[in-house]
């Protein structure tokens, strides 16, 4: 990774810039989100997951695969909600590939990366697995069947540990503290929105 990359900044001043859409919305009724800005800023997450190695191997290439359809969806669809109304109209939700079906798998990709991320801050040490299995236990291991969570378990071995992260992150202690935080704080607004979008819909957020 160049030395000029900061994928962790780039990626908090992102997920800043994508909440503060939402929050300066007049309602949360009125509250939309454009799909290009989110598939955008949800691209700058994928340097994480590949840093974090082989435990996450699975995560990266469904992640990034996952994205790519959003961003592919953006050229026709204006809005998150635009994009779920036409699946519900074409009765294809739930199906595999449909952008709807594809956006819950990278809310939960953003969403892994928070949790992560409150688990770092929180517990200080060089190691992350404790961190991390947590994350994964508390976001994808509900939804993942026993070969992926044995996979995921043996590469828990295999992590980085934060000094190696941060190192191939390009930051020090103190700036990837401060940029954790952001997209903690700016990541938890868009999880929710994203949430609520599909409960008004009526179409549930554990499938």
């Amino acid at each position: 990774m160049a030395d000029e990359e900061k994928p962790l900044r780039k990626m908090a001043e992102a997920f800043k810039n994508l909440s503060n859409s939402i929050i300066t919305s007049q309602s949360p009724e009125e509250a939309q989100l454009e799909v290009g800005a989110f598939s955008r800023a949800s691209s700058l997450v994928s340097p994480l997951f590949r840093c974090l190695g082989i435990a996450f191997k699975f995560a990266e290439l469904d992640y990034v695969a996952k994205v790519d359809d959003l961003a592919e969806a953006s050229k026709s669809i204006s809005t998150l909600r635009a994009m779920m109304d036409l699946d519900i109209d074409r009765n294809c939700v739930r199906r595999a590939g449909s952008h709807t079906r594809n956006l819950l798998r990278v809310k939960r990709g953003i969403d892994m990366v928070k949790v992560l991320f409150e688990q770092i801050l929180a517990t200080g040490g060089n190691s992350l697995k404790d961190p991390a299995s947590n994350a994964y236990e508390q976001v994808f291991a509900p939804y993942h069947g026993w070969v992926i969570r044995k996979a995921v378990a043996a590469g828990m071995y295999a992590l980085p540990t934060k000094a190696q992260l941060l190192n191939k992150l390009n930051e020090d202690e103190a700036s990837a503290k401060i940029h954790m935080e952001c997209y903690v704080a700016s990541a938890a607004p868009i999880v929710t929105y994203i949430d609520k979008l599909f409960i008004s819909k009526e179409l549930g957020i554990d499938w």
